[in-house]
């Protein structure tokens, strides 16, 4: 399969698409098996945009990474930054309009705020209980003001 070509422009707007993207494959030691090549070939079919991390220093040997899985699988190289490669391949044209819009969300009722609402459910009293606060408030024991008990004890 012939490598998918783009221009300037178009690698452009991809590889700022692919700036926030977290790599979907992680090549390891055993390199490109045929294995990797599915997953990739899945991933593209699935997100279009990818991101690849492979392992070596060897820069020649990255770049020839790319060029053969975007070769082998007839996508196109955006990108190869470190040890990062970046391939798009776009969708075909019928499985884009097959593609179901996204369902109807249900209706909600509306919203009520929260004062409203608490307003709404106010707790009934009985005529002999008395309201909450500092009427109902524990009153200190005989023999003790509040504001000694408060009071600083010396250090020593």
């Amino acid at each position: 399969m012939p490598e998918l070509s783009i221009d300037r422009d178009q690698r452009l707007a991809l590889r700022a698409q692919a700036h926030a993207l977290k790599p979907v494959v992680l090549l390891g030691a055993a390199g490109l098996t045929p294995a990797v090549v599915r997953e990739i070939d899945r991933a593209l079919a699935a997100h279009e945009l990818i991101k690849v991390r492979v392992p070596g220093d060897d820069r020649d040997e990255r770049e020839g990474m790319l060029a053969t899985l975007a070769a082998r699988l007839d996508a196109a190289p955006v990108q190869a930054i470190g040890k990062l490669l970046v391939l798009w391949r776009p969708r075909p044209p019928e499985e884009r309009r097959e593609a179901k819009p996204p369902a109807a969300r249900r209706p909600q009722p509306p919203r009520t705020p929260k004062k409203v609402a608490g307003a709404a459910r106010a707790p009934v009293r009985s005529a002999g209980s008395a309201p909450k606060g500092r009427a109902g408030a524990r009153k200190a024991p005989a023999g003790k003001s509040p504001a000694a008990s408060r009071a600083r004890r010396p250090q020593r």
